[in-house]
């Protein structure tokens, strides 16, 4: 698909790179899972909506930053097949920046449900 400035092109590029990330990403699969997850359990134990916008905002950013350790992963590998220790730190430092929102989502997620999870033995 050429990139000609088009609205509509630039959507349909971005849609088709969001397909191919959830086809082709086994821990983007995951991550989906878990936001999946956490928003039933937002449903279910009726987090308020601040508390939800908290949590939509987390989902995103991991997503996010799994979409772009997987972009630095291809180009990584795109531009050398050899083992290149600088190639080896950036894939590592990527993978770095998921686990660390990974980690963090999980600890605004724990801050928020436990409270309500609290509620339900009282």
């Amino acid at each position: 698909m050429e990139k000609n400035g088009n609205l509509i092109t630039s959507f349909k590029c971005a849609f088709k790179g969001l397909w191919y990330a959830i086809k082709t990403n086994r821990n983007l699969k995951i991550h989906f899972a878990a936001a999946f997850i956490v928003i039933i359990l937002s449903i279910i134990f009726k987090v308020n909506a601040f508390e939800m916008g908290i949590l939509g905002v987390m989902i995103l950013l991991v997503i996010s930053t799994e979409m772009i350790n997987s972009s630095i992963e291809q180009m990584t590998d795109l531009i050398t097949k050899e083992h290149h220790e600088e190639a080896e730190i950036a894939k590592d430092v990527s993978a770095g920046m998921v686990l660390l929102t990974a980690l963090g989502s999980i600890i605004v997620g724990i801050l928020i449900f436990v409270p309500h999870v609290l509620r339900l033995f009282r």
